[in-house]
């Protein structure tokens, strides 16, 4: 069992580690464990473990792009079982790596970090995408390439599936742009994962939860300027002036010089002014 401070420690060191670098899937668990803090990690990185064994065994000798598709999907779906849960989309556990390996079923994101997480344990290309509104991942295999749906058992996506899927977001008159399908980083899945959290606090109006979860996008991610825009507001929101001063002074620190970084300035002052 690891405490909440040596949780915490354990993301500060993320947030200063490159992007590729970070260990996506125990990353995820440690963010997890911060909501769960009497629960032990070391089943669900046995877990993790696990997945790369089984992996490794069923991988195939002959080595295209399907064969990896078909092995991720027969380890993943069929032999552990995960699904996505249309069900109770909405429940925090689907956003709790924890949580979505006890009961096999998760958002799709979360689903897409094991997906990721398997591909990597055999050196598989493998990325996340940034899809608007639903969570795919890519592999790649030379100029080939295949995207796939983690949270309909894998199920494989061409340009029509794509463009479908995005007038369900985005509304008939989208039309999908290569940065629709364009690779991300670990960071920015992990604040994806943070998000949803974040937007179902939102949606209930717990402000505290918000401010909470976006605190652990801003120690993972400390020089998204945006995360600590939205820390500020959170703060502000909450009462607590003096957090949304600090928060919106590293917001200013870590924008571009552009429109966003003239609304925080002068938000901040507004602030500033509100103490005295």
């Amino acid at each position: 069992m690891t405490s909440r401070a040596g949780l915490h420690e354990a993301l500060k060191a993320v947030g200063a580690q490159p992007d590729e670098a970070i260990d996506l899937a125990g990353t995820a668990l440690i963010l997890g464990a911060l909501d769960l803090p009497d629960v032990p990690l070391e089943p669900y990185r046995e877990h993790l473990a696990r997945l790369a064994t089984d992996m490794g065994a069923v991988a195939a000798a002959e080595d295209r792009l399907e064969d990896r598709v078909e092995c991720l999907n027969t380890v993943l779906f069929k032999r552990h079982g995960y699904a996505g849960d249309a069900e109770t989309y909405d429940d925090a556990d689907n956003a709790n790596l924890l949580r979505v390996i006890d009961r096999h079923a998760g958002l799709p994101v979360s689903l897409g970090i094991l997906y990721i997480h398997a591909a990597r344990t055999q050196d598989w290309p493998v990325s996340g995408l940034a899809f608007p509104g639903h969570f795919l991942v890519r592999l790649d295999d030379g100029a080939r390439r295949a995207i796939v749906d983690p949270f309909h058992g894998g199920q494989g996506l061409e340009a029509g599936h794509l463009r479908d899927l995005l007038k369900q977001f985005l509304g008939a008159d989208a039309e999908l742009e290569p940065a629709h399908y364009a690779p991300v980083g670990n960071r920015a899945i992990l604040l994806r994962l943070l998000n949803n959290i974040k937007a179902r606090a939102l949606q209930q109006d717990d402000a505290a939860r918000a401010v909470a979860i976006t605190q652990r996008m801003a120690t993972i991610a400390p020089d998204a300027a945006n995360v600590w825009h939205e820390l500020g507001l959170l703060q502000a929101r909450v009462g607590n002036l003096g957090g949304a001063i600090s928060a919106l002074e590293t917001c200013v620190d870590c924008a571009d010089i552009g429109e966003d970084r003239r609304q925080a300035i002068a938000l901040l002052e507004k602030l500033r002014t509100s103490l005295h």
